[in-house]
């Protein structure tokens, strides 16, 4: 099986001692997981390697027969500005170090230096130019306004802008092995945008999925990190953990923000670390899962209030996307409603139904706090008392319970956060009244019956308000 490369882009290590070479080259895979690597020991090639490869960041060492370090520096930062350098000298003189960063090093290490600050050090700058990629490339999608790959997307049925827009930064993001947290109310889709990110990231490795709510300290760990035979009672056998089974693929972790604290510690080292130990082990496993993690919570509440560690959120939240609530993409209402009622048809063994006009512009009325979810459902429920050509609306009329259904946030609270300007004169209870009327219509796209339980009055009474309206010379629309 073929293993993933990170970076996405080429680190090439530049040295004319061969065997520094090979010890940076290990050390970088075994303590960064760091495995796209180029070597490089003639200076003279340097320039042919960045014209032929994908590289991102240049190591180079200033010391070199033929072509010095320095002015392969100034070459590099004149010709290929994009690429990052990181320059390692045996010389600890800082004016040389000042010098090179204002060439635009982005780095200075010596080579006596702990192994450790220099794989950080790369580290850091790899995190950088990873972040710098993805904003040109989601800033050259948002201007083009394109998907590259919209079958990734195949599965989740909209035409918002929103969403689009969602799309398009998880096409920015989706080669970064840095964590996604993704965002969203209970039934908007969080693991269709999961499944769709393991799509675009290219990970030959499989799409493994967590619940973690209600996952104790012990349960959560054995569950991520496996046990070796022995490791407690009952433990008759090895078990490799989901981040194992994940490997060179994503580890999709589901309702984060339910995890208890101790289990949320066990997170954070998996993620600071890149290693983790199985139950029963003092020898550490490598991760090579890429993370991605949902939550209906607020996680900046919650960690503000105590609730979730401050640092296992920042490390989360490197890549974000925010799923809008159905009641944000009414748009999506109709198409969504026909996909279900097909979907439901099929399963169920009937005809796919035709259903009244009025039905979406109904459902557009309603607040949808289960979302999408909760039109499925209403939709299966429809189809599964359906018996004649036309889709009867009691279903959905029972499920939304049209004296309930207002819009989201609620009408009183819409009411108390309303400002009147304290330098101008009163609407009359007339104007007001009129006012609701109007805007109830709107909602209704002209249909006086959902219009008149929006205002919890009858039809005949709205169809009063309504002439008084047109007799007045102003329309109700």
């Amino acid at each position: 099986m073929s293993m993933n490369l990170y970076p996405g882009f080429g680190l090439l290590l530049v040295d004319d001692e061969p065997s520094y070479l090979r010890s940076l080259s290990i050390a970088l895979e075994r303590s960064g997981g760091i495995n796209h690597l180029h070597c490089c020991q003639d200076s003279r090639q340097v320039m042919d390697i960045l014209a032929r490869e994908n590289i991102g960041l240049v190591t180079l060492d200033l010391t070199m027969p033929h072509l010095s370090g320095e002015a392969l520096l100034r070459r590099i930062v004149e010709e290929h500005p994009d690429v990052g350098v990181i320059v390692i000298s045996g010389l600890n003189q800082v004016e040389t170090a000042v010098d090179c960063i204002k060439q635009g090093a982005f780095d200075y290490f010596v080579k006596t230096d702990e192994q450790s600050r220099l794989i950080e050090g790369i580290k850091r700058a790899i995190r950088l130019q990873e972040l710098r990629q993805e904003n040109l490339a989601l800033r050259q999608r948002f201007l083009d306004d394109t998907l590259e790959h919209p079958e990734a997307f195949a599965d989740i049925i909209t035409d918002d802008k929103g969403m689009r827009s969602v799309f398009q930064y998880l096409e920015s993001v989706a080669p970064s092995s840095q964590p996604l947290l993704i965002g969203g109310e209970s039934g908007v889709g969080k693991e269709l945008i999961a499944r769709a990110a393991h799509a675009l990231s290219g990970r030959h490795g499989p799409l493994v999925c967590v619940n973690a709510a209600g996952l104790d300290e012990g349960v959560f760990a054995d569950t991520l990190f496996g046990h070796e035979r022995g490791a407690f009672t009952g433990a008759d056998r090895p078990r490799a953990g989901m981040v194992e089974q994940a490997a060179d693929g994503t580890l999709f972790l589901d309702e984060i923000g339910d995890l208890n604290p101790a289990s949320q510690v066990k997170l954070l080292r998996l993620l600071q670390d890149g290693e983790y130990y199985p139950l029963g082990s003092d020898r550490p496993k490598r991760a090579r899962a890429r993370i991605v993690v949902a939550t209906h919570h607020d996680l900046e509440a919650c960690q503000r209030e105590g609730g979730f560690r401050k640092d296992l959120y920042y490390r989360l939240r490197t890549h974000q996307v925010q799923i809008p609530p159905l009641r944000r993409r009414r748009g999506d209402i109709p198409l969504l409603l026909d996909h279900f009622l097909a979907e439901a048809a099929d399963e169920l063994g009937k005809p796919r139904p035709t259903y009244p006009p009025e039905l979406p512009v109904l459902l557009g009325t309603y607040a949808f706090p289960g979302n999408v979810r909760e039109l499925r459902a209403m939709a299966y429920d429809a189809m599964s008392v359906h018996r004649s050509r036309t889709l009867s609306m009691a279903a959905f009329r029972r499920a939304i319970d049209p004296g309930l259904a207002g819009s989201e946030p609620s009408a009183e609270a819409s009411i108390e956060r309303h400002v009147f300007a304290p330098d101008e004169p009163l609407p009359t209870l007339h104007e007001v009244a009129d006012l609701l009327v109007r805007e109830a219509l709107q909602r209704a796209e002209g249909n006086q019956s959902i219009a008149s339980k929006l205002l919890g009055i009858s039809q005949p009474a709205l169809s009063k308000r309504v002439k008084k309206l047109r007799e007045s010379g102003a329309e109700p629309l």
